[in-house]
């Protein structure tokens, strides 16, 4: 069981992205909560948003907040990241976190002109 995450690549600021992750071989998916984490070069790994089993429960960071929005489909058990009005500073490796499976190789993001 793992989870793989898509999506990332290089965009302009004030661009968009959608990221996602899927965890298409874990059947107790739709029981846990799903955080993104991003990692920034020479930085320490920070929570981004995280979305309840049933999705009705959303919080994210500070920075994020009004430009990233997460959503899941449970039926594909599949999580995702929309990302708009991308910022230099949002730069980073994206992880998500299923509890009881391990971390995914992330997907990077990089935003420049």
């Amino acid at each position: 069981v793992r989870v793989e995450e898509s999506g990332g690549g290089l965009v302009q600021p004030g661009g968009s992205l959608r990221l996602s992750c899927a965890a298409t071989e874990f059947f107790s998916f739709t029981s846990y909560a799903v955080n993104w984490y991003r990692q920034a070069p020479g930085k320490g790994r920070e929570l981004v948003a995280s979305i309840s089993a049933t999705g009705y429960d959303i919080n994210y960071a500070d920075p994020v907040m009004g430009r990233f929005t997460i959503s899941r489909d449970n039926g594909r058990r599949t999580v995702y990241l929309q990302m708009n009005n991308l910022k230099p500073e949002d730069t980073a490796v994206y992880y998500c976190y299923v509890p009881t499976v391990p971390w995914g190789k992330g997907t990077l993001v990089t935003v420049s002109s």
